[in-house]
């Protein structure tokens, strides 16, 4: 169903995207570090099911998109490609700019401090950005000449959003020392966001300009 050799690009795509401190992860921090373990893992898990609405409803959208027309599917890789250049521009750009961590930082949501399963579903389906990523980078990898495009987006958004969620469970783990770093390194958060911004700038030129099946 897959082709190896995008496969392969995905899983250490997602992984490097995955280990590079985003919104969703300072959160399950500042929950960890406020509430300690259990909260930091329910704030995850709440996460990981906030991801997994934004994977189903992506998959359902791109799976009526390729209905429609086959151009209109490589229409929407190709915007996403370009997407993704511009949000790791963006990125390298908010790396050289002076940046603080704090509570205020995180989004401000109605729902209780004592319910952090639910405020991290809240934090990730209220996320605009989850959406729109997700239908930028995983159309990218999708086979659509093998079929079951739902299926296949499906299994590769599950794949991320597990990722995502198991690199926030290490942070919980670790919340004492890698806080202390995330929190009070500047150029510790700089190298980060400049790194994952070249990915995501290399990803997009790559997939632009690859055969799109």
């Amino acid at each position: 169903m897959f082709d190896s050799t995008r496969l392969l690009l995905f899983l250490s795509a997602a992984f490097l995207l995955a280990v590079a401190p985003g919104p969703g992860m300072l959160y399950v921090l500042a929950r960890s570090l406020s509430g300690g373990k259990r909260e930091g893992v329910l704030s995850a898990l709440g996460t990981f099911l906030g991801g997994m609405v934004h994977v189903l409803a992506a998959a359902l959208g791109v799976s009526l998109i390729l209905a429609r027309s086959a151009t209109a599917f490589s229409t929407v890789k190709y915007a996403g490609a370009a997407y993704l250049c511009c949000l790791g521009v963006r990125m390298m750009i908010d790396a050289r700019k002076a940046d603080t961590f704090s509570d205020d930082s995180l989004p401000a949501i109605s729902i209780s401090v004592r319910s952090p399963l639910w405020q991290g579903v809240a934090t990730e389906v209220l996320n605009p950005k989850t959406a729109l990523f997700f239908l930028s980078f995983i159309p990218q990898f999708v086979h659509r000449g093998a079929g079951h495009v739902f299926l296949q987006f499906v299994v590769l958004g599950t794949v991320s959003v597990i990722m995502n969620t198991s690199a926030d469970m290490i942070v919980i783990m670790l919340a004492g020392p890698l806080g202390k770093k995330i929190r009070s390194s500047a150029a510790f958060r700089m190298r980060q966001k400049t790194a994952t911004g070249a990915i995501m700038i290399g990803l997009g030129t790559y997939l632009a300009t690859s055969e799109h099946r």
